[in-house]
């Protein structure tokens, strides 16, 4: 489902975010991409949605060598790729619903299935409570699940998560880690990036461990 090939990505100045990078992961995994600050996780993930190009080698989504893929077809190859990041991206002057509705807005999807689709992920991660509320009345862990909720709306095969209970408290991160093994149990491809170990070691899944742009473990 998602191959690096010697993938290599250098930004401005001669800074190598990874090099010689190769993996491959399967339908239906979950995978923690483990390391410290900076150590190149979450270019990793915006490698798999296209929001930047390698430098050198191949990436593959879905069987699709990205280099090849056509601009006007990024928005719907990323229909099927969800995307949570760690400081949330909630639209602050929209209610909860409505920052989950926008995520369907964009598609051709009809308003009566929009309101469906988002009543029905709002119920299962216990917010629908708090639907007309607003990011600054919930609490960090709630902005989260909004987050997810957001990315989760449009079924995606595909789940990104960039060190989602970075920002949490134990509690809250639990809940997190929970859903997300929750989804993948349900089928959905899921890649998570933390630099926490201890998460990694305590969930004891596939991680693949990346310091300084290098691949130093895989397993």
């Amino acid at each position: 489902m998602i191959s690096f090939d010697n993938v290599t990505k250098v930004y401005q100045k001669d800074w190598v975010a990874l090099k010689d990078i190769s993996f491959f992961i399967d339908k239906g995994e979950f995978v923690f991409v483990n390391g410290p600050t900076g150590a190149g996780k979450s270019t990793l993930l915006q490698l798999i949605y296209k929001e930047t190009e390698p430098t050198k080698g191949t990436v593959k989504v879905f069987d699709e060598n990205l280099r090849f893929l056509k601009q006007k077809h990024i928005p719907r190859f990323r229909r099927k790729i969800g995307v949570i990041f760690q400081d949330f991206k909630l639209l602050q002057d929209r209610t909860l619903e409505e920052n989950v509705a926008f995520a369907l807005e964009v598609t051709d999807i009809p308003p009566r299935d929009i309101r469906k689709k988002m009543m029905e992920i709002l119920t299962y991660l216990r917010l629908s409570h708090k639907k007309f509320s607003y990011p600054y009345q919930l609490s960090g862990g709630e902005q989260q699940k909004v987050a997810i909720a957001r990315a989760l709306v449009r079924d995606p095969y595909i789940l990104l998560a960039d060190e989602p209970t970075g920002n949490l408290d134990a509690k809250s991160s639990q809940d997190i880690i929970d859903i997300m093994l929750d989804i993948n149990y349900k089928g959905t491809t899921v890649l998570m990036a933390t630099h926490d170990l201890k998460l990694v070691k305590k969930v004891k899944k596939r991680m693949l461990r990346i310091e300084d742009g290098l691949l130093v473990v895989e397993k």
